[in-house]
C-alpha cells in the first residue's frame, strides 16, 4: 500500500470517528478525551523505547498505553495513532521506532502502520479546523513558515506534520513545503519573538484581535505574545507571569506559563481601536500520566 491509498482510507475513517465521537471539526481536537469516548482504556507511564501501544479486543483490549515522557505534541500524535489502530480494527501494535520525521515515505512502514499514521494526521488536522486556523492567522493565505508554525500551535500538532497535512489538503505546494521544512521550529519561535531568549523547548502562541473567544492550549514554558499595536493585558491569571525576553520589542505584551498554572483561565487584552477587549481562554495541556480516569478533560 502506498501513502496515497493510506491517506484515502484514513481520511474516511477519521471523518467517521469525528462524527461518532462528537468531535468539533472546526477546532483543536481533544484526542485524550476521544480515547475515552471510544471506550478505550487509557494509561500513560514512562517507557524508554516506546511511543505507544495498542491492545486490540482480541487481546483483552481495547486499550492504549502512552509514553508519559513524551512532550504534549508527540503524545497527542501518538494517542491519535493508537486510536487509528482501533478505529481501523487493526491487530495489537507496539509503536517504537516509527518516527515520522525519520522514516516518512521511505516504504518501510507496514500497511497498518501507514494507515494509523495517516489517521493521526486527518484526525488531529481535519480540513475545517485547518481552514479556520489559517483564516485567523493569515486570512487564509499562508505566505510564510511562521504561519504554518502558528497553525500547528492552534491544532496542537508538530510543525513538520502540519506542513505535510497542508500538502494533503492541497493548501500548500510541494516545492514550498520542502523549502519550509528545512527551517527549524526553533528558528521560527525566535522569529516570532524578535530573537528573544526563550525557555528551553518553549512554544510561542501569538495573540491578535482574531484570537477573540478562542482557546490557547499551552504547557509550562510556553510564551503568549500579543501582536497588536497599543495592546495591553488587562489582567494576568495566577500561573501566568509577565515575560520580557531579550530582543523583544519594549512595548510588546507577553506572558509565560509556569507550573503553577492548572486547568484553564481567561485572559483579556485591551487593543486600541476595539470597543471590547480580546477575550481568550488559556488551557494547560500537559502530557498525560497514570490512568485515564485522572487525566484532565
Amino acid at each position: 500500500m502506498n501513502w496515497t491509498v493510506a491517506h484515502r482510507i484514513a481520511g474516511i475513517a477519521a471523518a467517521q470517528a469525528h462524527r461518532d465521537l462528537g468531535i468539533d471539526r472546526t477546532r483543536y481536537v481533544p484526542v485524550h478525551q476521544a480515547l475515552k469516548g471510544a471506550d478505550l482504556v487509557g494509561m500513560a507511564q514512562p517507557m524508554p523505547r516506546l511511543f505507544g501501544v495498542y491492545i486490540s479486543p482480541a487481546d483483552k483490549g481495547p486499550a492504549v498505553l502512552l509514553n508519559a515522557n513524551l512532550n504534549i505534541v508527540t503524545q497527542r500524535h501518538t494517542a491519535a495513532h493508537e486510536l487509528g489502530h482501533h478505529q481501523l480494527r487493526h491487530r495489537s501494535a507496539a509503536d517504537d521506532d516509527l518516527s515520522p520525521a525519520l522514516r516518512w515515505g521511505n516504504g518501510s512502514w507496514p500497511d497498518e502502520e501507514k494507515t494509523a499514521e495517516a489517521f493521526a494526521a486527518w484526525f488531529l488536522m481535519p480540513r475545517p479546523a485547518v481552514l479556520a486556523g489559517l483564516e485567523r492567522i493569515c486570512q487564509g493565505q499562508p505566505s510564510s513558515p511562521e504561519h504554518v508554525y502558528l497553525l500547528a500551535r492552534e491544532l496542537g500538532t508538530s510543525y513538520t506534520g502540519t506542513l505535510r497535512q497542508m500538502q494533503n489538503l492541497r493548501l500548500l505546494e510541494a516545492d514550498r513545503a520542502r523549502q519550509w521544512a528545512k527551517i527549524s521550529p526553533a528558528a521560527l519561535r525566535n522569529s516570532l519573538v524578535g530573537g528573544a531568549a526563550l525557555p528551553a523547548n518553549a512554544h510561542v502562541h501569538v495573540v491578535t484581535a482574531a484570537s477573540h473567544l478562542q482557546q490557547v492550549h499551552a504547557d509550562v514554558g510556553d510564551v503568549l505574545i500579543v501582536q497588536e499595536n497599543k495592546a495591553s493585558l488587562i489582567s494576568v491569571p495566577k500561573g501566568l507571569v509577565r515575560w520580557t525576553g531579550a530582543g523583544q520589542a519594549p512595548e510588546a505584551e507577553a506572558v509565560v506559563v509556569t507550573d503553577e498554572f492548572c486547568g484553564s483561565a481567561g485572559l483579556e487584552v485591551s487593543v486600541s481601536g476595539l470597543d471590547e477587549p480580546v477575550q481568550l481562554t488559556v488551557v494547560r495541556d500537559a502530557p498525560r500520566a497514570g490512568v485515564h480516569d485522572v487525566w484532565p478533560d
